[in-house]
């Protein structure tokens, strides 16, 4: 399917590839219209100009947007109807919607069902766009018909039929849905572009939808989700299998899942993956298992993983009731995986985070920027808080390995300047002493180095991180200055924002004087008790936002004791080329599928501080999500410019998880610091909207605000940016003066939502 772009409305319109389409969506030019409309849309809004001024301008500057032609291309590059090679796809406006994102969220989960390959915010604001592949056969005053009754759409344009209609291009975060593969798919569809109107009654487009439905499955058997079904039967037989062995694993996996799937081959194919396998073969195979004969019991194997999976259900239920941290993804990154794999289940989510730190030491003269335009390195700071005894050793031995080739350096480095030393010493006053040797790089420091050294580690570092373990968290002192001194928070702060510049200044000769730029990251254990208390003095003074968190939870007594894997050299061997690919890499790179994300969990943790009013969360959520993306982009460049829903879905676990901590450990004593509560009177941030029924007054929501302890911000301004934000709508005004008996109800939207 060929659809077209252009730079402009009066520019030649050429094929259009996923490389111009992303350029397009990216181009700061389109960014930067895009808000000019946005202006001008508040300012009709508070009465400053005219809605004739307003859609005049707008009109103006969609004009300067470039144009995608997602009807056709054209021949000679003349957008015009008798030129038109249909492409197969179509438009579907959905305008004047006050909320467009909660609009698509009410109707995303059928976006495979109708076809649709992407959905963006129109550029005023208040419109939906929808592009979708055209049922075989239709043409587009059909499908326009079509998509409006599976819609419920009765005020649709039914004029929509002009092959040479554009669409004016959006910025990424207007973007709600994509399907790069479905919009720019080879597939042919079959269509219709001459028929005569009234060919086909108007009323008979309702009658057909049922001619286009793809069947639609249970998504669980026996309350197990499927998705669940298939990771856990995979892991029973062994694990993803090696190229030469797909072919054999899934015909198993299919002759398995027929027994939960009704032996409908079309079912299992919709849920279990391909594992790389061209997937005529795959659902070759997937055909094959449902066509052998099928004996009435169940198999082993099969019961076996139903019960395992169960079991995980109810672990993680008690989990979630005994407020545990988020549990980790079953799909990691390849890197991850293998850093993990000889760690027992119960440290697994504290070493997935314990890494990254190291991970990022390999990385030099290497920027990542994020979604402000701001450009980073990969400055990542974990601090592991958990019980005495709890297994905190537990990180060491992956750290280890990732640092073997800092370790090697370091040692060849370290016998240069001990010799260069042995010289100065002997030499005494000598004026032949020889200058301090170049290339000294020595990255890993010791826990306890001093704030001279560390300062001329620094400088010798030819812009490379430096790195150090420390046991405890209190090992950082021994960079301060002066007993009253905050320098270890203070470099703590410093080495996480970009280019910031650390040193001293010494007047003797033999003294270390230096001004450089800090690159340092670290990992550091404690006890919770002892870590809360170590930052109590600077808790609204930037370092706890700054730090990746992480933590073991406890284990029952008389549990088991953990078993490690073996660390040998078959382990180093499969680390080896993620370590070389951190060493190459250099220059500004970027990743479209990791800055996406980060728009994504930006406006998420918005929308949960929203819905608690927490506003501690809010802020310590800026930094989390550049921690989150810092470690995205390192998954990248290890993956060798590789990006895979299992970073997606890692890294989104990792921000969470990460928050998880910094609000059980920190939360309630930020707040007490900064509105001066009584510790205990807040349990920390929840969804405010969930805890109301679907219906309350606003007298309920302020009961409900002083119950929770929350003292900043105001009733009206929650329940107005609900109201703005599309959580709640006025359903009743309060009868004469008692404004406390509005009645307010959750949208369908957000029930949808949050309510399941």
């Amino acid at each position: 399917m060929s659809f077209g772009i252009a730079k402009d409305i009066r520019s030649e319109v050429r094929v259009c590839t996923p490389e111009l389409l992303n350029a397009a969506l990216d181009a700061p030019h389109v960014a930067r219209i895009c808000a000019e409309i946005e202006d001008a849309l508040e300012k009709c809004r508070r009465g400053e100009i005219t809605k004739e001024e307003y859609e005049t301008m707008k009109a103006n500057l969609k004009k300067k947007l470039p144009i995608l032609t997602f009807h056709a291309t054209f021949k000679n590059g003349r957008r015009k109807n008798d030129d038109a090679v249909p492409s197969g796809l179509s438009i579907y406006d959905l305008d004047h919607i006050e909320y467009p994102q909660a609009k698509w969220d009410s109707m995303k989960e059928r976006a495979s069902e109708l076809g649709i390959v992407l959905a963006h915010i129109s550029p005023s604001l208040e419109g939906l766009r929808l592009v979708f592949v055209m049922p075989q056969g239709m043409s587009l005053a059909e499908a326009q018909a079509w998509m409006a009754s599976q819609l419920g759409d009765e005020q649709y344009d039914a004029c929509v039929k002009d092959f040479a209609r554009c669409s004016f291009a959006v910025p990424r975060g207007y973007v709600l849905f994509l399907d790069e593969e479905g919009l720019f798919s080879n597939d042919r569809v079959e269509m219709i572009n001459d028929r005569e109107e009234g060919e086909h009654p108007e009323n008979n487009y309702h009658l057909s939808p049922i001619n286009y439905h793809l069947k639609e499955y249970p998504t669980t058997y026996e309350s197990i989700p499927y998705e669940l079904l298939v990771e856990t039967l995979e892991e029973q037989m062994g694990g993803e299998p090696e190229h030469g062995s797909r072919n054999n694993f899934i015909f198993s996996m299919a002759c398995h899942l027929r027994y939960v799937c009704n032996d409908d081959a079309t079912w299992i194919a919709q849920i279990l993956p391909t594992y790389g396998e061209a997937k005529d073969k795959w659902m070759g195979s997937i055909k094959s298992a449902c066509n052998r004969h099928q004996t009435k019991q169940m198999p082993r194997i099969m019961k076996r993983t139903l019960g395992i999976c169960k079991e995980r259900m109810e672990a993680e239920s008690q989990e979630n009731g005994t407020n545990q941290p988020p549990p980790m993804p079953r799909r990691l990154p390849p890197l991850i995986k293998l850093l993990v794999s000889r760690t027992p289940k119960i440290y697994q989510p504290a070493v997935a985070h314990a890494v990254f730190p190291a991970l990022g030491a390999h990385l030099w003269k290497t920027y990542f920027r994020y979604i402000d335009n701001v450009e980073h390195e990969a400055t990542l700071m974990c601090c592991l808080m958990a019980g005495t005894g709890a297994g905190k050793n537990c990180i060491s031995e992956p750290i280890n390995h990732i640092l073997k080739d800092i370790r090697q350096q370091d040692k060849d480095n370290l016998e240069r300047e001990k010799e260069w030393k042995k010289e100065m010493q002997t030499k005494g006053a000598n004026k032949d002493k020889r200058q301090r040797p170049d290339g000294l790089v020595i990255q890993e420091i010791d826990p306890d180095v001093t704030n001279a050294a560390f300062v001329q580690r620094l400088e010798d570092a030819e812009e490379r991180f430096l790195y150090a373990k420390m046991n405890e968290i209190d090992q950082f002192d021994a960079l301060k200055t002066s007993a009253r001194s905050k320098a270890h928070f203070q470099i703590m702060c410093l080495a996480f924002d970009p280019g910031n510049v650390y040193g001293q200044t010494r007047v003797g000769t033999g003294s270390v004087s230096a001004r450089v730029c800090i690159r340092f990251n670290w990992n550091a254990s404690t006890t919770i008790r002892k870590g809360q208390a170590y930052f109590r003095s600077v808790l609204t003074d930037g370092p706890i936002s700054r730090i990746n968190f992480c933590t073991i939870p406890e284990q029952p007594i008389g549990a088991d004791m953990p078993i490690y894997g073996t660390y040998d050299a078959a382990f180093d061997e499969e680390l080896r080329p993620y370590i070389e690919r951190l060493n190459k890499a250099r220059g500004l790179i970027e990743c479209r599928g990791a800055k996406m994300l980060a728009k994504k969990l930006k406006e998420e943790n918005a929308e949960f501080a929203r819905l608690s009013q927490s506003r501690v969360y809010e802020n310590l959520s800026f930094r989390a999500n550049v921690i989150a993306y810092l470690k995205a982009m390192v998954l990248f460049v290890a993956h060798g410019g590789v990006w895979d829903k299992t970073m997606e879905d890692f890294v989104r676990w990792s921000l969470q998880y990460d928050m998880w901590c910094k609000m059980k450990f920190f939360g309630e004593a930020i707040e007490n610091e900064e509105c001066g509560m009584q510790e205990g009177t807040r349990k920390g941030p929840q969804n405010l909207l969930e805890l109301l029924p679907d219906a309350f007054t606003r007298e309920e929501a302020g009961r409900l605000r002083q119950r929770m302890g929350i003292r900043r911000g105001s009733l009206k301004l929650m329940l107005s940016n609900w109201k703005h934000r599309g959580y709640i709508e006025l359903e009743k005004e309060s009868p004469g003066d008692d404004i406390g008996q509005q009645i307010f109800r959750k949208t369908e939207a957000y029930l949808k939502k949050y309510s399941g």
